[in-house]
């Protein structure tokens, strides 16, 4: 489909709203995680019957682009240990996928007061620690590291699977007040660890064929050019400028969870 059907098709306004949405999400997302709670609401508000598999695939598709070049820009200055992230990632993919069988067992509206007050601890918590995240506050053995690192990949991937929104945001708290790290460096590694989640759950989609490929591919390229500039920002500005986008992108959480738990 080039690009005249698609605007025939869908109408430009359409196409500028998803495009802008998938930009947007993709620099917060660069930054410090929670991008998808951009993106998703937009592809359920502008295709309200369109099967959720499909739309989900859809916006797997754009998040794992622009998650990608985000991780390699910060590949670029910082140095990972591999080791590390290899085992937050299989921790993280297992407690997902075990999150996703769940969901379908339990209502997953029941927990949202508890993640509602969670979250404004955390927005409480970092507002007052002003330094939190402006640089490294622990050395710990590779050892521990590994081990708070997996119990992290297994209650943020379980998250992950049984709800998602802001689970990026999540990895770098984790990673800050759990690891030590500063916000650019738990930035960086969640970046790292969302590609593989991203990956292999894209991996189902498209076998599934749930995917909206025209789209997909509008929002892979609005979301790394947002993703590229947050990255670059993210790395120019620092640790105090990312402190800020968690400090927004967790009071949208908290708006989010409150209007839900308000309405239901």
């Amino acid at each position: 489909m080039d690009i005249i059907e698609l605007y025939s098709e869908f109408g430009l306004f359409t196409i500028l709203f998803l495009s802008l949405s998938a930009f947007i999400a993709g620099f917060i997302d660069a930054v410090v995680g929670g991008g998808g709670l951009i993106q998703t609401p937009a592809l359920l508000i502008t295709f309200p019957k369109m099967p959720l598999p499909a739309l989900f695939g859809t916006n797997k598709i754009a998040a794992l682009a622009g998650t990608s070049i985000a991780a390699i820009k910060y590949s670029k200055k910082i140095v990972f240990n591999y080791r590390l992230l290899l085992i937050i990632a299989l921790s993280c993919f297992v407690s997902s996928f075990l999150g996703a069988k769940i969901v379908s067992l339990i209502d997953p509206s029941i927990l949202k007061p508890l993640i509602l007050i969670i979250l404004i601890i955390i927005a409480v918590y970092t507002f007052l620690k002003k330094n939190l995240g402006a640089t490294e506050t622990k050395d710990l053995p590779i050892q521990k590291q590994m081990l708070y690192g997996s119990l992290i990949g297994l209650v943020v991937g379980f998250y992950d699977g049984f709800f998602g929104p802001g689970t990026g945001s999540f990895f770098v708290l984790g990673f800050v007040v759990i690891l030590g790290f500063d916000f650019i460096k738990a930035s960086a590694y969640s970046k790292i660890v969302n590609c593989v989640t991203n990956l292999s759950a894209l991996i189902v989609f498209i076998k599934q064929g749930n995917y909206l490929l025209s789209i997909a591919i509008i929002l892979a390229i609005c979301n790394i050019i947002g993703s590229f500039i947050g990255s670059h920002l993210a790395l120019k500005k620092g640790n105090g400028f990312v402190r800020i986008i968690f400090l927004v992108i967790v009071s949208i959480m908290i708006l989010k969870y409150g209007y839900d738990v308000i309405i239901s």
